[in-house]
């Protein structure tokens, strides 16, 4: 029998690149009435910084696919793995874009464990999230963390922003961490553009800090129906094989073990006590790498 791939094929594209919805657009007026990424995804670590219609998508995006729990949860282990490591490696500037609801192990308390002196800035579009941000650091902020409220498609308007420039040297290493972000990005908004423009203003010994959606360790039938869920939220689902999120680093230079599904990333290290990995991690479908300008 041969399988009918209508359905996916239109969501997912036959070529596996995309999961986007063409008449997807950013809504107009933000609406906590209309499912938002950072907050779903707060509602998958289990944070209570959501609303009814963002617990009602995640619930049906869980239905769906229901490895998504455990992939938010390794996506934040893995974001302090890295984090550690760049700090490790002497980065004390740390951009973090999309970074949603902080929640226990974010990126400044990561740091600053490593580096006391460790500047973070976060930036995110949504002033819902921004606020979230600025009241749940508030005792954070003087002098080491601030957040910004920018947008990703406009990478421009991000490294030109006064409160980014008056926390971070861009004369300096920057490790810039786009964590679980790009899979919200279309080709046509400049994906690779975007990436490319905040990649070439950093400076030699910056590192790029890169967790991706994909399909390849999905079934067909649960990448196409997360797809159609996203639609109606805040912004829509893109998810990229391998191929497509390898050139997203450019000529940086992975450190080991490369681009690798996201809980192979350096599971011994960090936040994971022991090279056992979680059960069903066979099954979290991202990547994640590190990279290193040269």
């Amino acid at each position: 029998m041969t399988e009918d791939t209508s359905t996916t094929d239109s969501v997912l594209g036959s070529d596996w690149e995309w999961a986007h919805a063409d008449d997807w657009q950013p809504p107009k007026e933000l609406d906590t009435g209309v499912p938002h990424t950072a907050r779903m995804y707060d509602f998958y670590l289990g944070g209570k910084d959501n609303f009814e219609a963002d617990r009602k998508a995640a619930e049906a995006a869980i239905a769906a696919y229901p490895a998504l729990p455990l992939l938010a949860r390794t996506n934040r282990e893995f974001l302090g793995r890295a984090v550690e490591f760049a700090a490790a490696r002497g980065i004390r500037q740390f951009l973090d874009i999309g970074t949603g609801i902080p929640a226990v192990g974010s990126t400044n308390e990561v740091a600053r464990r490593v580096a006391p002196d460790a500047r973070v800035v976060y930036v995110d579009n949504d002033p819902i999230v921004a606020s979230h941000a600025r009241a749940l650091l508030a005792g954070h902020l003087a002098g080491h963390t601030s957040v910004i409220e920018a947008d990703l498609r406009d990478p421009e308007g991000i490294l030109d922003h006064p409160g980014l420039r008056a926390a971070i040297d861009l004369g300096e290493p920057v490790a810039l961490m786009l964590v679980a972000v790009l899979h919200f990005i279309r080709a046509e908004d400049g994906a690779e553009r975007i990436v490319r423009t905040l990649r070439d203003a950093l400076a030699p010994g910056s590192a790029l800090i890169l967790s991706h959606g994909s399909p390849d360790f999905a079934s067909r039938e649960s990448a196409a129906e997360g797809a159609r869920i996203y639609r109606s939220a805040s912004a829509p689902l893109v998810l990229r094989p391998r191929a497509a999120v390898e050139p997203f680093f450019g000529d940086f230079e992975f450190a080991g073990p490369g681009l690798v599904q996201l809980p192979l990333w350096r599971p011994a290290a960090g936040h994971v006590p022991t090279a056992e990995l979680p059960e069903g991690w066979q099954d979290v479908s991202a990547y994640a790498g590190v990279a290193f300008k040269p």
